[in-house]
């Protein structure tokens, strides 16, 4: 036995020469102490692309509220003065005293002119003459109505006559009268209202103002 050889000690514990038995650390240990370590590197990696996520919502927020006070701020910082609202000028049209209408009746609806007449002539217009239309249009306008004229003929009086009769057509001649043709089609159930009528033309008269923003 070696004089290095521990009192009781022999066998394969037995140290012979200058070598002394090399005590390894259990590798449950060293096991441990690795899957610490990577949940430490894990966690960390999970923080730091948690703050990334969170400052680029960030940004975008800080991006979006700077371009929707692009036009509350002025210069410095300072609010500007907020965007004016232009009046649009009311518009001169003229009365339905001033609009003489043809009333003439292309369906085979009997005595549709007369009423349409009629009735016309309560709400203000000049009726002037009332029957069946001419060839060139009996039975041969589909829709609600045509409104037939000079080209001469003032253009707000087509807009005024149209407000009592949704659909329209306008179409011109030669004549070099003022008034206008209402030739009744297949498709004419009735008259708007008086009331849809007169809210149409204060519309007409007064149009929605337009707001201007200056940035």
């Amino acid at each position: 036995m070696s004089m290095l050889t521990p009192p009781g000690m022999g066998g394969k514990y037995r140290v012979t020469g200058a070598a002394y038995p090399r005590m390894s650390r259990p590798r449950r240990r060293r096991r441990i102490v690795l899957a610490v370590v990577g949940a430490v590197l894990a966690l960390g990696l999970l923080g730091y692309g948690t703050l990334q996520v969170v400052d680029v919502f960030r940004g975008d927020g800080k991006k979006t509220a700077a371009a929707g006070t692009d036009c509350v701020q002025g210069k410095h910082g300072k609010p500007a003065a907020p965007a004016a609202v232009t009046k649009a000028p009311a518009v001169a049209l003229p009365q339905p005293g001033q609009i003489t209408v043809n009333v003439y009746n292309a369906t085979p609806r009997s005595g549709l002119a007369k009423s349409v007449g009629d009735e016309l002539r309560k709400r203000g217009f000049v009726v002037g003459k009332v029957g069946n239309a001419p060839p060139d249009f009996d039975k041969k306008v589909p829709g609600p109505g045509i409104l037939l004229g000079s080209a001469r003929t003032d253009k707000a009086a087509y807009s005024v006559l149209g407000t009592q009769l949704a659909g329209t057509t306008q179409q011109t001649d030669t004549r070099e009268t003022a008034d206008i043709d209402l030739i009744l089609g297949d498709g004419f159930k009735d008259l708007n209202t008086k009331q849809d009528a007169d809210k149409a033309l204060a519309v007409l008269a007064n149009p929605a103002p337009a707001p201007s923003q200056k940035c």
